[in-house]
């Protein structure tokens, strides 16, 4: 199940009891189709960049929450209950993206600058570079070499 984050804004002048309320009916629900609530956030009260009309106002501020959680891809389609919630100024669902690849490319500033300009600034990016570099590097190794360090230009 991919990972999500839900981002939930509430009108400033609500309780905490029917956030919590909300916020519970929201994790059943998500229980209720397997899913896994991971993380949850709470912001506090925020300063909007600009306001929000409903039909009670305008609300230039929000009480900001996060959850994050593992469900089913259909979950979007399943949260636009909350579209006819009076208690929410906004809701967000978003996807993480798969960054099982970037847990194993940490890497120093002074690798960075290794990499050409033009490959820093492409749409690929610079965990692109070295992950391609890394998988080069099997095909100059040699097993009876292992003492000598070899080195190579950029490309």
């Amino acid at each position: 199940m991919p990972l999500y984050d839900c981002v939930l804004l509430f009108k400033p002048h609500v309780k905490k009891e029917p956030i919590m309320d909300l916020v519970a009916r929201i994790g059943k629900h998500i229980c209720s189709r397997n899913g896994v609530i991971t993380e949850m956030k709470s912001f506090g009260t925020i300063h909007l960049g600009y306001g929000i009309k409903k039909l009670d106002g305008r609300f230039y501020q929000g009480q900001l929450m996060q959850m994050t959680m593992m469900a089913t891809p259909n979950m979007n389609k399943e949260l636009h209950y909350l579209n006819k919630e009076d208690r929410l100024l906004r809701w967000l669902l978003t996807k993480h993206r798969d960054t099982g690849c970037l847990q194993d490319a940490y890497f120093s500033f002074e690798d960075s600058r290794t990499v050409p300009k033009a490959e820093r600034n492409s749409r690929r990016g610079l965990f692109h570079y070295i992950h391609q570099n890394d998988a080069d590097k099997d095909d100059y190794d040699t097993e009876d070499d292992t003492d000598q360090v070899e080195s190579r230009p950029l490309r």
